[in-house]
């Protein structure tokens, strides 16, 4: 499928809440997918059309909408009919260059966070918005693509493992933003062996290649970062705010997530320290072989001053001058010339100038 892009300048003029997608197309169709789920049962429904989610009647228990696909607008319109979203939700939804933050609606809350996965091939990092929406017994999520993100999750559910069935809407909500936050741990690590291997061949060797790696690299650390970052925020905000939409038993899971934020954050941290060090190593490298190559040149060309100077003194238009008239001359002043190139580079041996 083609990939089209909608920037931002597309929205000039419209009015707040227009429901325009901005972002990149990755999906062909839109896929909608409910569970609903108490600790007895788990129903899950698939919707292949907006008329057949209009027939839907929902079922007791907790409610999770997931969506995958943000470019239809009438989608998103529906949903948010059918759950009472503002419009600046729907907005916020279909503009995929949010960072993460959380706001309060009064009945739900809104969250965006960013999902990163590390493509091995091309050595780069991906990212896709995901929005939680959290009300006092329903989660609806709204992602970008199919990633298998959540996929630990639905199995779960479908399992009936763990408390996931067993407690509410709240907890739910902590399970999606926790998977979301160990996703972050699996990136890091690839991201980190990569950046070891590449300082140990930049010890071997600097090359303008590795340079161009290593701001790779540092490009998609700061990527990283900056969606860390806010979410460390946002979730601080969710531990401190009141137990309206997450429960008293809910807020140590929280501030679980909120601990393993604080550990990607210096673990980027890290890796930006490497990555400096690796520039200082790259620049290091190169002054040392420009150092070596000057001191190459200005030996060879201290070794052919002496015989310069010989040279231009026989050189010179004098009627009588040592040697001129003698036959052996021109030989005597190759040795002489060949004897003091031979003591310099003597000299310059034992003082390691060669090396």
């Amino acid at each position: 499928m083609k990939k089209t892009r909608k920037l931002r300048s597309q929205k000039t003029g419209l009015a707040p809440g227009a429901l325009v997608h901005v972002g990149e197309r990755r999906t062909a169709q839109t896929d909608i997918a409910l569970f609903e789920y108490d600790a007895a049962a788990l129903r899950e429904t698939r919707f292949a059309s907006l008329a057949a989610s209009r027939e839907h009647v929902r079922g007791p228990g907790t409610l999770w909408l997931n969506v995958h696909g943000l470019h239809e607008p009438e989608v998103m319109a529906e949903i948010g009919r059918r759950f009472g979203l503002h419009p600046l939700v729907l907005e916020d939804i279909l503009n995929t260059d949010q960072r993460p933050k959380v706001d309060d609606y009064g009945d739900y809350l809104y969250l965006v966070a960013r999902i990163f996965e590390y493509d091995a091939a091309s050595g780069t990092v991906g990212s896709d918005q995901v929005s939680i929406v959290l009300g006092a017994d329903f989660v609806l999520t709204f992602q970008e693509r199919p990633t298998g993100t959540f996929d630990p999750l639905r199995e779960r559910l479908r399992a009936d493992k763990g408390q996931v069935r067993k407690l509410g809407a709240d907890y739910l909500a902590y399970s999606l933003l926790d998977t979301v936050v160990d996703r972050y741990f699996s990136v890091l690590e690839q991201l980190t062996e990569r950046t070891e291997a590449l300082e140990d061949r930049l010890l071997e060797k600097a090359t303008p290649a590795l340079l161009k790696e290593i701001h790779e690299i540092k490009r998609e650390s700061l990527v990283m970062r900056r969606a860390v970052w806010p979410l460390r925020e946002v979730i601080n905000l969710l531990t401190r705010a009141d137990q309206r939409f997450f429960k008293a038993e809910t807020q140590p899971y929280l501030r679980d997530i909120y601990d393993h934020t604080v550990h990607v954050i210096e673990s980027l941290e890290g890796i930006r320290d490497l990555i400096a060090g690796m520039l200082d190593i790259y620049l290091s490298s190169v002054s040392n072989r420009v150092n070596l190559e000057v001191r190459i040149l200005t030996v060879i060309a201290t070794l052919f001053m002496p015989a310069a100077l010989i040279a231009g003194i026989f050189g010179m238009n004098f009627r009588s001058m040592p040697l001129i008239a003698d036959s052996d001359g021109f030989l005597v002043a190759l040795g002489m010339m060949a004897t003091i190139a031979a003591i310099m580079v003597t000299v310059f041996w034992r003082r390691r100038w060669l090396g």
